[in-house]
C-alpha cells in the first residue's frame, strides 16, 4: 500500500506528549508499505516539534532512513497547488495540504495518513473522487 503523511500523525509518532501518539505508534506497526510527503509537511512538523533537536533530528531519519520519502515540488505542482488554495479558500486550505492534495492528484495515491480529517473529507481529486483517510 502507498500512503501520503500529514504533518499531525508524524508529529505524534515524535512526540509522546501528543494525544494521538500511541494511536499513531501501532498504526505504523501494522502499515505495510511506502510513505510519501512533501517538503511543505516536513517543514511543518520540524517547526511544530519547537526546536527540539532531538526530536527534529528524528523527524529528519523518518526521510533518512526511507521510513517517508519525500516528493520534491516542481513548477508544474506549484501551479495546481495554487489552483487548491484558491478553490478551497473558504476553508481555508494551508499550503501544505495543498501540497498533499497536489501529490495525490499526481501519484494517484488516495491515501492519507492525516488527524486532520475534517478538511481531508471536503478535498477532492480526480473527478470529485475523496481520499482515504488514517489511521
Amino acid at each position: 500500500m502507498k500512503a501520503i503523511l500529514d504533518t499531525g500523525p508524524w508529529v505524534a509518532l515524535i512526540d509522546k506528549s501528543e494525544s494521538k501518539h500511541d494511536i499513531c505508534v501501532q498504526w505504523l506497526k501494522n502499515f505495510s508499505g511506502k510513505l510519501y510527503s512533501t517538503e511543505s509537511v516536513l517543514t511543518e512538523v520540524l517547526y511544530l516539534l519547537n526546536f527540539s533537536v532531538k526530536a527534529q533530528t528524528a523527524a529528519i531519519d523518518f526521510v533518512l532512513k526511507s521510513v517517508v520519502e519525500i516528493i520534491p515540488s516542481s513548477v508544474e505542482s506549484m501551479k495546481k497547488v495554487k489552483i487548491l488554495i484558491k478553490k478551497y479558500s473558504d476553508l481555508p486550505m494551508d499550503y501544505a495540504d495543498a501540497t498533499i492534495v497536489c501529490l495525490a492528484m499526481d501519484t494517484g495515491i488516495y491515501n492519507i495518513i492525516t488527524l486532520d480529517q475534517k478538511d481531508f473529507n471536503i478535498y477532492r481529486f480526480k473527478k470529485k473522487q475523496s481520499f482515504v483517510i488514517m489511521p
